[in-house]
């Protein structure tokens, strides 16, 4: 007695009305892409709001953009008014220079650049002041920001 097993619908030879089809082998990408295309819109537009610092009104100047390094810079804020701030943190003028030494143990010190954010409408004696507290601070890289100047 021997038995034989046949491929398809069985041993009678009547076909099936809702056959199944083959699994698909492809990858269907186009919710990937969705997703890929909303995260860009997010990123594009929260790049925009993540400028370190107080929001000041920088002068405009001519030069080549400084090289972004691999740590996030400590960047220094000088309102028109007067006010320090390092990072988003108000400082007073007399107190910088030991938040500054106290930063620089925690970091590299001498070889890490500072950035100075002066808005346009502060006196030059007072970012003069600052600047000397930095260096009191023990930073010796000091590097002013400032906007790309229009037109010319």
């Amino acid at each position: 007695m021997g038995m034989s097993i046949k491929g398809g619908g069985g041993g009678s030879g009547r076909r099936r009305r809702g056959r199944r089809s083959a699994p698909m082998s492809e990858i269907n990408v186009t919710p990937f892409v969705d997703v890929m295309l909303v995260l860009l819109i997010i990123f594009m537009v929260a790049a925009p709001l993540l400028q370190v610092g107080v929001p000041i009104e920088l002068p405009q100047a001519k030069g080549k953009q400084l090289e972004q390094p691999k740590q996030e810079p400590l960047a220094i804020s000088v309102r028109a008014n007067g006010d320090v701030y390092v990072g988003e943190t108000a400082v007073k003028l007399d107190e910088l220079a030991a938040k500054l030494k106290s930063i620089a143990q925690n970091r590299k010190g001498d070889d890490e650049p500072i950035y100075v954010r002066g808005d346009k409408g502060t006196s030059y004696g007072v970012v003069m002041k600052v600047m000397g507290r930095i260096s009191a601070g023990g930073f010796k890289k000091v590097s002013l920001v400032t906007e790309v100047e229009d037109g010319g």
